[in-house]
């Protein structure tokens, strides 16, 4: 049966090859709005991604890094008493107004972080060998990808909140949601905005254990002492997954960007699925003559399935084809895109199981009909 679909695909490609494509740009469309998906609420955790340290500690219920509340300077002296704890880092964030000359003021988060070399908080994101930079005053780093919208450049100067500042370097993958970070040392940081220090307090304070693996124990035994002094203690995937999940589902922006991607994935299986019906429908013809000759429905239905695996495979080689084309231009642009081997895998599944479903939904005719009324 195989044999017998591939030779009648190979002989009528071109009944067939809008549907292979339909195919293919259905698995392109679905693929990629996943990867826009994760990749783009991906930079609400990125501040805590790319730090090392084990455990953040923050205000109580903080939903995202974003909405951080300053807590007091003694959450840092009870993290260093505990004899788990091997270093404690404070993490400092505040907002500011970038005076551009084409785009006006541009939204920024300043981000005040320990220049040091051993610093815990971004020390995935930032350069190697800038930390001396970054102390000097008024310095500052930014993401490369923002650049242009900065109107700015590396050694270039520019204005936070009326404050002259000094670009001395830029950052890979530090982009952010709904402005720009802008990475500081504290006191640049504390210069640019007053309130981002509260006294000997911070927006969160991070630590690094001397055993990793103890992190959930040392959250659950710190907890209710976090109730009584003011603050919440969690594992670096715990309050990054809160971060994603609060832009994804209570937010405004991620409850429409999530819709708006539930409708082209419907929209993207309707068409795939109209498509392959509408080619397998023009062959019914063919498919009654086989009938008629003795095939069993189980036989064609054997058929039907083979012709639409084989477009749903000449789709999957299109789509992937595309998406390494997209993903490179994205890479260019600094898009945000995250694709996984599980996305893809799911992706697949999903169109060939759309693509065999509608081939089987367009064959009833056949089981339904006469052949030699549909020969006639």
């Amino acid at each position: 049966m195989t044999s017998i679909a591939l030779k009648t695909l190979l002989f009528d490609w071109r009944r067939f090859a809008p549907a292979a494509v339909a195919v293919g740009f259905s698995g392109l469309l679905v693929l990629l709005q996943a990867g826009l998906i994760l990749g783009v609420f991906s930079l609400a955790s990125v501040c805590v991604t790319k730090s090392s340290a084990d455990l953040w500690v923050g205000f109580p219920g903080v939903q995202s890094i974003d909405l951080g509340r300053p807590i007091g300077g003694v959450t840092e002296l009870l993290l260093r008493a505990d004899p788990r704890v091997a270093q404690v880092e404070p993490f400092y964030w505040g907002s500011g107004e970038w005076r551009t000359s084409r785009h006006g003021m541009v939204n920024v988060y300043i981000v005040g972080v320990d220049p040091a070399p051993d610093a815990m908080v971004l020390s995935g994101a930032l350069p190697a060998g800038l930390g001396a930079a970054l102390a000097e005053p008024d310095a500052v780093l930014v993401d490369r990808a923002d650049l242009d919208k900065l109107e700015t450049k590396v050694g270039g100067l520019a204005e936070i909140n009326g404050l002259r500042v000094r670009i001395v370097g830029v950052t890979e993958g530090l982009r952010a949601l709904g402005g720009v970070n802008v990475i500081a040392s504290p006191a640049t940081a504390f210069r640019l905005d007053p309130s981002v220090r509260n006294g000997e307090g911070a927006a969160y304070f991070t630590a690094r254990l001397v055993d990793p693996t103890q992190a959930r124990s040392v959250v659950a035994d710190l907890r209710e002492v976090g109730r009584q002094r003011g603050f919440e203690i969690m594992t670096r995937q715990t309050f990054a997954d809160r971060s994603v999940r609060y832009w994804v589902a209570e937010s405004g922006a991620g409850v429409a960007f999530v819709f708006g991607s539930a409708v082209a994935l419907l929209v993207a299986v309707i068409v795939t699925s109209q498509t392959l019906a509408a080619a397998v429908a023009a062959s019914l013809k063919d498919y009654a003559a086989l009938r008629a000759l003795g095939f069993t429905l189980g036989a064609l239905r054997s058929i039907v399935l083979a012709q639409t695996a084989w477009i749903a495979a000449a789709g999957v080689v299109l789509a992937g084809v595309m998406t390494a084309l997209l993903v490179g231009l994205a890479r260019l642009k600094a898009t945000p895109l995250i694709l996984t081997p599980s996305m893809a895998a799911g992706v697949i599944g999903l169109v060939v199981l759309v693509a065999l479903g509608s081939g089987l939904w367009a064959l009833r005719r056949v089981a339904r009909a006469d052949p030699a009324a549909l020969l006639l």
